[in-house]
């Protein structure tokens, strides 16, 4: 009511109007180009919409009083956003913008208007740009202009890569992409000075014809050019000369630092340490794809850098190369590998609020790191934590009662793929690194004190420019002692429920695990002004546990099919099971303040073996902060389930079984504000039937019926470099039984709302 009282021009000034709406209209009778994509192209856009309909940071900006000495005034307009005042220049400006836009899509002779609609009263005016298409041209033919043999040779070898072909459209953005391969290419080739300066394109058109004969030039060397660099001959690296102390604040030059070194040889490496010598000959020679003697190789060079950037105790690498001249008809170069040391310890103190979905804690924390623990850049990671966690935020008894956690976790990271059996060159290859883990956490209650160890061994690496992420586990072992008990703890608690028994017993796991993460997201070109407008990202984890020990207990210890009792290793009984989790998330962008944000999921688990029942954490829960938001976390299902709201009946709401939709549109308000409005859908269910857990089972003639659904309205605090959510979530439709299976038409805000607060998206 507030912003619809106020006027939206009300800080503008008289003779000037508010920019209230602009239109594009595109005659383009073949429909190859959308209205959104030209908007970037428009040099000025109308205050932002929420949601298309309502100006919610000029409403906030209006706010203000016009006295902007008082303190009141300053910080609203610094959360609104001021009114778009209509500039002429700047339409005129996009006019032309249009028509460039619309050239580089291959419509050449393309043109655009612009005309004004004025509302004196209000102050408002409307900009319409009307943008004449025209025929888009399109390649009819390529031909092909080399300065030599020698280019026409390289380029022509890999035309089958080339991304502009007969029947294309003249875009020019596939054209530059073209110049930038090309130019890739020949760098790759020994071609060291080469650049796409030198890639050119000549476009003839015919009259009364909408075909082009497209030729791709490449260019000699300019004439008169005093470039030390002959860019139209290979290049080769004479020797490689790492200087390990660098330090760009100085101002010396290379000849400077070498003089100050003590050089060392390794193999066909240089190496020039200062004063202290903080990493292994090895080490720099394996993240080294330069080679003395090999043509200058711009893929080697961009390898390097990245490998060693994953060094954690580098801060700055630089790679710089000294042009020799020719010497017995050779052009050399000699590379000059620039590193700058970071700290090699640190040590960080914590101090922590928690709230584990409603049990309210405080914990601290000391991390430990050293980055260069032995001059490989093996990264040592030690903390000790501390926490006091409260059942349901109940302080009484903050003195006496048992409920504390205590943990250790020890990690070092190898910047390398450590395994035997593989080659040197495959190691290389994959560049992946490897990590060993140990973590232990003793926890006491009231009832029962419980010590939970890991360790695991795992190798990371990226492919494709970081689109593609590996992480394979060969092993990660889990174990759980119970040391002590209260009297009759177990039976008190699951008299007749083996899930809720099984996990306050001693139990043992040791898995296999993968996970693939995959993206499209791209990285944006200099040339092009628009943004990707669908992004989508695949993640997926499968993992197995106990089947070695499964095979080595049947081969040396076997035993009859009627026998049902497990096998045992140390006396605890192990898990063997298969498990599989998978999300699909896709992001439709519409502008730079909307977006629409979907996402399916599907998970399953199956024991089998040694065991009847999955690990109670390797099953899935429902509801949460990522799942079905109308519920808490695990008060949703299995099935039909109804649960009990009593403190021990979570144990048995999971499951083997995990589906889930979500569909989330996201706006930017103000600030760092956020709005979201978000519909989930899903629930989870076992796949066996346990008599703890009845209307859980899944069938596939009803586990539709029993997809819960939830909606509901959420802010997010952007701070970039993380993300604060709050989400409400409302029941639309409970598959539990004896309760309400509509709660969308007869609502209850203290029986369906549900409130979670989390980092990050949930998707």
């Amino acid at each position: 009511m507030i912003f619809a009282a106020c006027s939206s021009s009300r800080h503008v000034a008289d003779g000037n109007w508010l920019l209230d709406k602009v239109n594009i209209e595109i005659n383009d009778s073949t429909h190859k180009v959308d209205a959104s994509e030209l908007s970037t192209y428009i040099r000025q856009l109308p205050n932002h919409k929420m949601l298309w309909s309502m100006k919610f940071r000029l409403g906030v900006y209006n706010m203000s009083g016009s006295d902007t000495t008082k303190w009141y005034n300053r910080w609203i307009r610094k959360l609104g956003e001021p009114p778009v005042v209509y500039d002429s220049m700047l339409m005129m400006a996009s006019v032309d913008q249009l028509e460039k836009a619309m050239v580089n899509k291959g419509f050449l002779y393309a043109n655009a208007s612009a005309d004004t609609v004025r509302d004196d009263k209000k102050k408002k005016i409307r900009v319409n740009y009307k943008v004449d298409a025209g025929i888009q041209y399109k390649i009819d033919s390529i031909s092909y202009v080399f300065p030599g043999s020698t280019f026409k040779s390289i380029i022509m070898a890999d035309s089958s890569h080339f991304n502009v072909r007969k029947g294309d459209p003249l875009d020019r953005s596939m054209l530059e992409t073209q110049r930038e391969y090309i130019t890739n290419l020949l760098k790759n080739k020994g071609y060291y000075g080469f650049s796409k300066e030198y890639v050119t394109f000549n476009a003839d058109t015919t009259s009364g014809s909408h075909l082009v004969d497209l030729t791709m030039i490449v260019n000699p060397p300019y004439k008169g050019a005093t470039n030390p660099i002959l860019t139209h001959e290979k290049y080769y690296i004479k020797d490689i000369r790492f200087i390990t102390d660098f330090d760009p604040s100085k101002g010396e030059t290379i000849e400077d630092m070498i003089s100050r070194s003590v050089c060392e040889k390794y193999k066909d490496i240089e190496i020039y340490n200062g004063l202290k010598t903080y990493l292994r000959p090895g080490v720099l020679y394996e993240n080294c794809y330069l080679h003395a003697g090999s043509p200058y190789n711009q893929r080697d060079v961009d390898r390097t850098y990245s490998s060693l950037a994953r060094l954690g105790i580098l801060k700055f690498v630089n790679i710089s190369f000294v042009n020799l001249g020719k010497v017995d008809g050779m052009n050399l170069l000699d590379a000059y590998i620039l590193l700058t040391p970071g700290k090699s310890q640190t040590v960080s103190f914590e101090i922590e609020g928690t709230n584990s979905e409603g049990d309210l804690g405080v914990a601290a924390a000391v991390t430990y790191t050293h980055r260069n623990i032995g001059k490989g850049s093996e990264t040592l990671t030690a903390k000790l934590r501390g926490a006091y966690e409260s059942l349901s935020g109940n302080l009484e008894g903050l003195i006496h009662d048992r409920y504390m956690e205590y943990s250790l976790d020890l990690g070092v990271s190898f910047p390398k793929f450590k395994a035997p059996f593989l080659s040197e060159s495959f190691k290389r290859k994959i560049n992946a690194s490897s990590e060993l883990n140990f973590s232990m956490s003793y926890q006491e209650r009231p009832e029962y004190t419980r010590i939970i160890s890991n360790a695991g061994w795992s190798y990371r690496w990226v492919h494709n420019r970081n689109k593609n992420v590996y992480l394979f586990t060969p092993i990660d072992i889990n174990y759980v002692y119970l040391p002590e008990s209260t009297l009759d703890f177990i039976d008190n608690i699951a008299p007749d429920n083996p899930l809720l028994k099984y996990s306050y017993e001693d139990h043992f796991i040791m898995r296999m695990g993968f996970t693939f993460y995959h993206s499209n997201k791209r990285e944006q070109r200099p040339w092009d002004l628009t943004f990707q407008n669908n992004i989508y990202t695949v993640r997926a984890n499968l993992e197995t546990a106990g089947n070695l020990l499964y095979l080595l207990n049947m081969i040396f210890r076997p035993r009859s099919h009627i026998s049902s009792d497990p096998y045992k290793l140390f006396g605890i009984y192990y898990s063997q099971y298969i498990r599989f989790n998978g999300d699909y998330s896709f992001l439709h962008i519409f502008d730079y303040r909307n977006s629409l944000a979907l996402r399916a999921g599907f998970g399953i688990g199956f024991p089998y073996g040694n065991s009847t029942i999955m690990p109670f954490e390797k099953r899935f829960y429902g509801g949460g902060a990522n799942g079905v938001r109308g519920w808490d976390v695990r008060t949703l299902g299995p099935g039909s389930y109804p649960g009990t709201n009593s403190v021990s009946d979570f144990i048995n709401q999971c499951g083997d079984i995990r589906l889930i939709f979500s569909a989330e549109m996201r706006t930017k308000l103000f600030w760092v504000i956020e709005l979201a409005a978000f519909i989930d859908a899903g629930n989870i269910w076992t796949i066996k039937n346990y008599p703890n857990q009845p209307g859980g089972l899944f069938k596939f003639n009803k586990f539709y019926e029993q997809l819960a659904g939830s909606y509901g309205l959420g802010l997010r605090f952007d701070f970039s470099y993380f993300l604060l959510r709050f989400d409400m979530g409302m029941k639309a439709h409970n598959p539990a039984m004896d309760q309400i299976h509509w709660p969308l038409i007869h609502p209850n805000w203290h029986r369906d709302s549900s409130f979670h607060f989390s980092i990050g998206y949930p998707f």
